[in-house]
């Protein structure tokens, strides 16, 4: 399957599960395809034929954006390794949940969340450790019997207990025998066990620097249609930066992106002296930024229609 068709499966997906989705970011290199909100969800969404060519630059970017929309990052794809992708199974990649679309579809539409997650050595689910205890308890078992019944050591049901994961056979041997569940579902709107290191937040080169002087805060991005993002009293603004042959053509997109988010958008230009507004987006040079004397100000005007 192309990526176009792919990516087009998870818009039509989301749609039906009642998101809203913004426009797709065709141009090149991104970290994210689009960004999906429902109320107060919001899920930043990177669409890949094979998960494994997400790399820590990319998984950094969604992380961070995500982090900072108050959003969920979610890699969609259709392989890992040399296999397709379990239907119902989560994969982790760098802290980020990776599914298929089936899975998407099971979850947001269906209402049916996944219960097992892909770790070295093959597929896990997680354990109810409460459930565990009682269930055992209830039977009047030690940690040692309950061991010898599943062939494992005392210290692993204890470990059980505490909310390990087990394999896939272990659980349903637990389950045969107490003819009960003590599987959890996986909740993807939750944000990823770190059970592969995040990537590393770099210090990164920031453009319009100045503008902190201010109160804005500057987050860099290195991906995205956007190189920063720019947070002020609790507001956020998606931000592009450079000469006006380069940025102008980001400026609608950017805009339909900010609504989604319940944003703003603003392109800064280094060869612009005036403003104007395309669509939602505010189009200023960075001249005329340097003039701006408080982050209110700057707020206000992104916000004007």
């Amino acid at each position: 399957m192309t990526q176009d068709r792919e990516l087009q499966r998870v818009i039509s997906v989301m749609i039906t599960a009642g998101f809203q989705v913004s426009e797709r970011f065709s141009m090149r290199p991104r970290s994210f395809d689009l960004i999906a909100s429902r109320g107060a969800t919001l899920i930043v969404i990177k669409v890949v034929s094979h998960i494994d060519s997400v790399g820590e630059e990319v998984a950094r970017d969604l992380s961070l954006i995500a982090k900072y929309l108050g959003a969920i990052p979610m890699i969609i794809g259709e392989r890992a390794r040399d296999s397709d992708l379990e239907r119902g199974a989560v994969y982790i990649r760098y802290g980020i949940y990776a599914i298929s679309i089936a899975t998407l579809y099971d979850y947001f539409v269906e209402k049916i969340p996944p219960l097992v997650y892909a770790s070295p050595g093959g597929l896990y689910v997680n354990i109810d450790g409460s459930a565990l205890r009682d269930l055992r308890e209830h039977r009047n078992m030690s940690l040692g019997e309950l061991g010898q019944v599943l062939g494992v050591s005392r210290r692993t049901i204890s470990k059980y207990e505490s909310g390990m994961g087990t394999t896939l056979d272990i659980a349903v041997r637990i389950e045969e025998f107490f003819n009960d569940g003590v599987v959890m579902a996986i909740d993807l709107l939750e944000r990823a066990l770190e059970k592969e290191k995040a990537a590393e937040q770099e210090e990164e080169t920031v453009p319009i620097r100045f503008l902190e002087q201010i109160g804005m805060e500057l987050h860099a991005l290195r991906r995205s249609p956007f190189q920063l993002l720019m947070t002020y009293n609790g507001e956020t603004i998606l931000t592009a930066y450079g000469t006006a042959q380069k940025t102008v053509k980001r400026a609608s997109l950017i805009g339909n992106i900010s609504q989604v988010t319940r944003t703003h958008a603003m392109c800064v230009l280094t060869d612009y002296t005036k403003q104007k507004k395309i669509g939602k987006t505010l189009v200023i040079g960075e001249q005329a930024l340097t003039r701006i004397e408080h982050g209110s100000d700057l707020l206000r005007l992104v916000s004007d229609s």
